[in-house]
């Protein structure tokens, strides 16, 4: 009798661990049901509507962010560089290319809960389509790191993983149809500091 008591109780131990975790590793996961990857960023471009599957709004739900729906944008995250390396705030990077047509876009270095990291600066952690210098083609080299940089720059302080939120806001990408030819910039490692 005890011998299945026992058994049972392990068995509850190891459903509510397993379960437990599971779910954990989903909602961390950056690679969803209703996932898209285009280069290194990732989208969830069912995250505001209906559509999202339950781990979406869970991730939504938990975070207590506020989803953009299909028809206001989309919000794509680079966690590794275009080698394939984990993006540490440690390094310099250079996120390079054009960038898609859209009313508005902004750019920010963020934590691994996707909040924007503090600089300690007077100047912004963020930066958007309206204020960065284009080249002649219309593409846009942005530097990011520790160090200023002439031109667009982004700071970032601080060690740890590290994470690019890329937002694009009233635009025709958003669209399920508007998705398949769509290239975003590069993200290159420009070196670590020691």
């Amino acid at each position: 009798m005890l011998k299945n008591v026992l058994l049972t109780v392990f068995a509850l131990a190891i459903a509510i661990v397993g379960g437990g975790g599971s779910v954990w590793y989903m909602l961390d996961a950056r690679n969803g049901l209703d996932a898209i990857h285009i280069g290194v960023w990732t989208a969830f471009p069912d995250i505001g509507t209906a559509d999202a599957d339950p781990y979406s709004k869970a991730r939504v739900a938990r975070a207590g962010v506020l989803a953009l729906g299909r028809a206001e944008g989309l919000s794509f995250v680079a966690d590794h560089d275009t080698a394939g390396d984990p993006l540490r705030r440690e390094c310099a990077y250079s996120i390079e290319g054009s960038f898609p047509t859209a009313r508005l876009w902004t750019l920010y270095a963020a934590d691994q809960s996707l909040d924007v990291i503090a600089t300690g600066m007077a100047r912004p952690a963020a930066l958007h389509a309206q204020e960065i210098l284009r080249q002649p083609d219309n593409s846009a080299i942005i530097s990011v790191g520790r160090q200023p940089y002439p031109g667009n720059w982004l700071p970032v302080r601080g060690d740890g993983p590290l994470h690019f939120v890329l937002t694009f806001y009233d635009t025709p990408i958003a669209s399920s149809t508007g998705l398949s030819d769509v290239t975003l910039p590069l993200v290159r490692k420009a070196g670590c500091h020691a």
